[in-house]
């Protein structure tokens, strides 16, 4: 609980700075001309939203489990991750039409306040990263924060790189361009907390877990016989689930020193803490899997 309540007063505090970020970026670019520092505006705005949604992910996500609820609501993490990754893409799509209307004709920057602008959403998406930096693997909804400050700071980078070239070039396409890379950059980072969360929703393996290596491991335990209807998921970016059907040799009297061992090794190996394990002694399956005999 300490640990959820330290995360949400850290997200509170990037939300108020990444506003405050967002509306000086969004007007900055109006005023200055730079569709780079509108994007980039765009792209902390995106963070924003991130960042709400974490919070109230982190707080929903510690209620306790109820009898209509008996996982609790920890995979309210995994539906936010997934609200962050829509949300990137929406807003990459935004900047690259935006950016393409640009090319016939580009307009006049106001260099200086272009500059200094990115300047500040910079300092400011570093801080954030930095306030974060702690609980950043702590789950996906925290990397999913995580990756949009890094990638906002990396685009805040571009966008005082481009404003210092033009500056010196006068080649001002160079707007339009560092705009498109930082929808680039939107749409790669959104595409791999998408992945995550739509694997786990459909209940797959969780990475960092080799299915084959399990089902030896279980085989290999005294008094199991063969191992059948195996399955591994998570219901969150942390917590893994196993359920297995065990035939157990007809030697071993005492099943429940089976499923103890069984549970000691995949808590052990594998961090596997949730599991349910069903003995058999006889063939009581129809599922096509080999059964006890």
């Amino acid at each position: 609980m300490h640990v959820h309540e330290n995360n949400g007063k850290k997200i509170g505090w990037t939300i108020a700075l990444n506003l405050i970020i967002t509306v000086a970026e969004y007007f900055g670019g109006i005023f200055s001309g730079s569709l780079a520092l509108i994007s980039d505006a765009g792209h902390n705005l995106s963070d924003v939203i991130s960042l709400i949604l974490s919070y109230f992910g982190e707080k929903i996500s510690e209620k306790k489990a109820t009898k209509n609820h008996s996982f609790g609501f920890k995979r309210v993490e995994i539906f936010t991750a997934l609200i962050n990754a829509i949300s990137l893409w929406v807003i990459g799509i935004i900047i690259i039409s935006e950016a393409f209307k640009r090319l016939n004709g580009q307009e006049s920057i106001s260099l200086r306040l272009m500059l200094g602008i990115a300047v500040i959403g910079l300092c400011g998406n570093v801080f954030s990263m930095m306030v974060l930096n702690k609980s950043r693997d702590a789950n996906l909804n925290m990397k999913a924060a995580y990756m949009h400050l890094s990638y906002d700071a990396a685009s805040s980078f571009a966008v005082i790189i481009s404003a210092i070239i033009i500056y010196f070039t006068r080649w001002y396409f160079l707007d339009t361009l560092v705009s498109i890379f930082i929808a680039l950059m939107i749409f790669w980072s959104g595409f791999g907390i998408l992945k995550s969360a739509v694997h786990i929703l459909i209940q797959g393996v969780p990475e960092g877990i080799d299915f084959e290596e399990v089902y030896k491991t279980i085989q290999s335990v005294n008094g199991v016989e063969n191992v059948h209807s195996i399955h591994i998921w998570s219901i969150n970016s942390k917590e893994i689930f196993l359920s297995c059907h065990i035939c157990a040799n007809k030697m071993e009297t005492d099943t429940d020193k089976i499923i103890i061992a069984i549970n000691s090794m995949l808590d052990k190996k594998y961090g596997i803490h949730h599991t349910t394990i069903q003995i058999e002694r006889i063939k009581i399956c129809d599922s096509g899997t080999v059964c006890c005999k």
